[in-house]
């Protein structure tokens, strides 16, 4: 039993605040919108797991997703119930073995309010995905185009999974960890393959989300910003290209840059 699943729950996301503005013409009292920041707590066959500082939007999609790219679950069958409370706070889920083990390890990430994971590895993403920078332009604008939360309130990150021809799917959040297990999850949910795909980013691509990006089976992933230097290494270990620095029509591709038509000869 999956409890809660909207595709566009309307629910607040940011509250008003004061704020002093300084501009060309000087100082100004107004009125700001900021991101709420929310922990939710995931129990699993009601022992405490993990608390994840979020944006209270496609909960369950993030508990289904943080999971799969933990190693907890293989598929949503593996989930007998899935339950957000009411006041979004505790996710409570219970698998359908009772054998399960918390892993006794875990590493802060570099993400958002040190995000928690628990994977250090993945195996090498098997793919013949080819695709043009020109797409990849088109993708990041049209990633960009569907931010709709961060118009309202900025402060969020946002990711989207496209196929060989559109994004198909995005999700925002504070944690730009968080808006991929979001897509993770929600694909997971309505069957969707996350394979041969294209994974992109606002937020910078760390060996954490490297990891994420290729539990997915991701062979491609992009972001506006630099990676990191170990999301690079393994980009390279695991037949991934890695892309980064997307503006306006500029890239920087610091792996694999066959999966982008290079070639060297």
């Amino acid at each position: 039993m999956l409890e809660g699943f909207d595709s566009h729950p309307k629910k607040e996301i940011s509250f008003e605040t004061d704020c002093v503005r300084f501009s060309e013409e000087g100082w100004s009292e107004s009125k700001a919108q900021v991101p709420i920041e929310r922990e939710l707590t995931i129990k699993v066959n009601l022992n405490d797991f993990v608390t994840i500082l979020c944006t209270p939007i496609k909960l369950n999609y993030l508990v289904i997703g943080f999971l799969y790219s933990e190693g907890v679950i293989s598929g949503v069958s593996d989930i007998a119930m899935l339950r957000v409370c009411d006041d979004e706070t505790e996710a409570d889920v219970r698998l359908t073995r009772s054998d399960f083990d918390l892993p006794k390890r875990k590493r802060l990430t570099s993400g958002c309010g040190g995000g928690p994971s628990f994977v250090t590895t993945a195996k090498k993403v098997e793919s013949e995905l080819e695709i043009t920078p020109n797409q990849i332009l088109l993708f990041m604008k049209q990633l960009q185009e569907y931010m709709e939360l961060y118009v309202t309130s900025s402060g969020l990150h946002a990711s989207a999974l496209a196929d060989r021809n559109k994004v198909i799917m995005m999700a925002e959040d504070i944690g730009r960890h968080n808006t991929i297990d979001k897509i993770q999850g929600e694909c997971l949910f309505k069957g969707i393959s996350t394979e041969d795909c294209v994974l992109l980013s606002t937020g910078r691509i760390s060996s954490e989300m490297l990891l994420k990006a290729a539990r997915m089976g991701v062979p491609v992933v992009v972001s506006r910003h630099t990676p990191t230097g170990t999301a690079v290494k393994l980009a390279d270990d695991l037949g991934i290209a890695l892309v980064g620095r997307v503006r306006g029509k500029r890239m920087s591709v610091y792996s694999h840059p066959e999966r982008l038509g290079f070639s060297s000869n």
